[in-house]
Formats: C-alpha cells, sequence, structure tokens
C-alpha cells in the first residue's frame, strides 16, 4: 500500500475502519484479493509473492507500506512483501512478532509495517526506532513515517472523519477518501530522491505517472466489533480505463 487512512477501535460498531490505496507500476503482475491457501485474504504480488494488505479468520490482521527513499538503496533486500505474509501465517503475538523481526528490518528496504489481533494493532517502521502500540483514534500512513503530515494523508484522515461522523459506510463511499487527483505545490512537496516531475504526480492520492506508474487498487476494509468483516478490493486497469471489484466476507474466530 502507499495511503492508508484507518480508525482503530474508536467506533460502537467497528474495531478497523481501513481504507487504503496500493500504487505500482502498471506491469508488475498481481493477482486480485482472494482466498490463499494458506487461509487468509489478500492479493498477491505474482513477482516476488507477498502481498500488502491481508487478514486471517483468525483475527490476525496486516498492512505495509513502503518508505519512500530513493536517495539511500539497500544491496539485495529482501522482499518487504513477506512482512505481511508471513504475519498471517503464523500464530506468533503481533508484539512479538515484531520484536523478532526487529533483528532484521535493515535487511530490508524502507517500510511501515502495521500488525494485530483482536487484542491490540502495532506499529513498526525501519526508518523509527521502537514498536509502537497504537491507542484508540484516527490514524494517517503513507510512504514516510506513521501521521507524517503530507496533504494526502492529511486529506485522507479528514474525509474519512467526515464520512464516520455521517455514517457513511458504503464502501464505495469510502474510498473516496483516497481518490482526489490534487497535487500538491511545489513548495510543499518532499525530497525523497524522486525527480520533481514524479514528487509532484506522487503528491495526489490517486495517481497516474504517464504509462507506467499509478494507483492500482483501493481497498476497503470493515470489521465490527461483533468479528464480521468485510473487504472490497477496486482494481484500476489506467492504461484500459477499466474496473474490477472484488469481495470477500467472512467472520472473525480467534
Amino acid at each position: 500500500m502507499c495511503l492508508i487512512t484507518f480508525s482503530w477501535n474508536n467506533h460502537p460498531d467497528y474495531k478497523l475502519i481501513l481504507v487504503g490505496n496500493r500504487d505500482e507500476f502498471f506491469e508488475r503482475p498481481s493477482e486480485s484479493l482472494h482466498k490463499w491457501q494458506e487461509g487468509f485474504y489478500a492479493g498477491k504480488d505474482l513477482r516476488a509473492g507477498g502481498t500488502w494488505l491481508g487478514m486471517n479468520p483468525n483475527g490476525r490482521f496486516a498492512a505495509l507500506t513502503n518508505y519512500r527513499d530513493l536517495k539511500n538503496p539497500k544491496a539485495n533486500p529482501k522482499t518487504r512483501g513477506d512482512l505481511v505474509k508471513n504475519f498471517l501465517e503464523t500464530d506468533v503475538d503481533p508484539y512479538q512478532y515484531l520484536k523478532n523481526l526487529e533483528e532484521e528490518k535493515d535487511q530490508f528496504e524502507g517500510f511501515n509495517l502495521l500488525v494485530g489481533d483482536d487484542k491490540g494493532l502495532f506499529y513498526l517502521s525501519n526508518y523509527k526506532d521502537g514498536i509502537e502500540e497504537l491507542n484508540s483514534g484516527l490514524y494517517g500512513l503513507s510512504n514516510a513515517l506513521l501521521d507524517t503530515p503530507w496533504t494526502k494523508v492529511n486529506v485522507a484522515k479528514q474525509k474519512l472523519q467526515e464520512k464516520l461522523e455521517s455514517d457513511l459506510f458504503d464502501k464505495s463511499v469510502l474510498m473516496q477518501a483516497v481518490h482526489s487527483k490534487k497535487m500538491d505545490p511545489d513548495e510543499l512537496l518532499p525530497d525523497t530522491g524522486a525527480t520533481l516531475y514524479q514528487e509532484k504526480h506522487l503528491s495526489a492520492q490517486f495517481i497516474r505517472i504517464d504509462d507506467y506508474y499509478g494507483t492500482v487498487n483501493t481497498t476497503v476494509l470493515l470489521w465490527r466489533h461483533t468479528g464480521e468483516v468485510e473487504m472490497l478490493e477496486r482494481t484500476f486497469d489506467q492504461l484500459n480505463d477499466a474496473v474490477i471489484d472484488n469481495f470477500v466476507k467472512f467472520k472473525v474466530k480467534p
């Protein structure tokens, strides 16, 4: 994922309300949201074999964004998508999973990782020391640290909050929180090692950079306190102006 906004344990009906975009090179092959042989639900990166967001019916949840630092590439890095996949496959406590990961986190390109279950949600980045347990609240995450006030992050949080206050839980409506194509003025752009042209386009929520890179899907995840989970992934083929929805529903049984 490259932009996520989520409400954690901050609504009377829902434990987790999440909306997120995945941005990727258009030519990179992937499989849409489905049930893996290992029993969890996620999309799949067909090149490296990992995933970016997923949930197991046993209540384990994980999501990943890249930390963009193009100035400092790693030599032979491990696959970041395995960080989500491995958590969803294991039964290790979320906090302990991240403690174990801390020992090797510098072997990956920059990442932000959220892992949790029905008892708690935790955050780890290899651009920040320590593991953070998230309190009840509304959060935003893109290609910098959690709640870094990039415009598209702030707008996503604001729009999600507005929809929650208005009890708008239609999944297509919730997606609108991360679909703005407005770009930042030059003076607000971060310097992550991309060109000015790229930084400009990457500042939008819904991205398209010519015919090679952009937003390829949006996912909405709704997890009720009663255990019911709904996940809708909307895939965008921007080159052919096509949209495909994949929907799953299940009940958490810890």
